[in-house]
């Protein structure tokens, strides 16, 4: 039997890592909602995994039918404060959850990586909540990120696909790189209609927060780590498939 895992304590800080950075709230997020832009349809949405409603107050405007699943009790009381009547949240888990109807677009955002598993959720969403046609948008973080790669030379990561302790604490229970997050979505029955990466990154969540606090850089900086990012996508900070029902080969 799993042990049951403790949601609340696991989406907090801990000494090695914050669980978000304002990188991923100021710089990654409207990165992503831009990445995601020319693929969304009308229709319902779906957020797995809202957290504390950053990313949820984005999508809420872009979409008037959207539905969010949260199984930290902790974020979920935090994004209810913040997001209010623009969504309706569900605080349970996933494998758990019951929802009404299906969805034009899913958004799964660095939720993955969490799960035990992973294949189940990913079939789950392809055969329960994905409307046929439905877009399912899948990003996690990336094993072969520029900066991940310079920390395991630098003798601070075991090789590119470890998850340090400080990462497990967060409940990671895997680092994906391009090849193996695909094998999990083809295996659970989804046809991947387009990959990319999302912002070039050479410096760690905690260095870019620093940088952005000293104003180090600005906006056309950021613009140009995302450009590359679009050339480089095997070493951008996240990876994005953009999923289908429907297996192909």
């Amino acid at each position: 039997m799993t042990e049951a895992r403790d949601l609340d304590r696991e989406a907090r800080d801990n000494a090695g890592r914050r669980y978000a950075y304002r990188f991923d709230f100021e710089v990654m997020h409207p990165f992503m909602l831009r990445a995601f832009e020319p693929h969304l349809l009308p229709g319902r949405a779906l957020e797995l995994g809202c957290f504390r409603g950053d990313f949820t107050l984005r999508l809420a405007e872009r979409f008037g039918d959207l539905t969010c699943v949260e199984g930290s009790a902790e974020a979920i009381e935090e994004a209810r404060r913040r997001v209010g009547s623009r969504a309706r949240l569900v605080h349970a888990r996933f494998e758990e959850a019951r929802l009404d109807g299906r969805f034009e677009n899913v958004f799964l955002t660095h939720v993955l990586e969490h799960l035990d598993d992973r294949v189940g959720l990913l079939r789950r969403i392809g055969e329960e909540w994905l409307a046929p046609g439905g877009r399912l948008f899948l990003v996690c973080p990336n094993a072969d990120a520029a900066s991940r790669q310079v920390a395991v030379a630098m003798g601070l990561v075991a090789h590119n696909q470890a998850v340090t302790p400080a990462e497990a604490e967060h409940g990671h229970r895997v680092t994906y790189s391009l090849d193996t997050l695909e094998r999990d979505a083809r295996e659970a029955g989804l046809r991947v209609r387009a990959r990319s990466g999302i912002f070039f990154k050479a410096l760690a969540n905690f260095q870019w927060d620093r940088v952005l606090e000293a104003g180090i850089v600005g906006p056309e900086f950021l613009e140009g780590c995302y450009v590359l990012g679009q050339r480089y996508p095997e070493l951008c900070a996240s990876l994005f498939l953009l999923c289908e029902p429907g297996g192909a080969p």
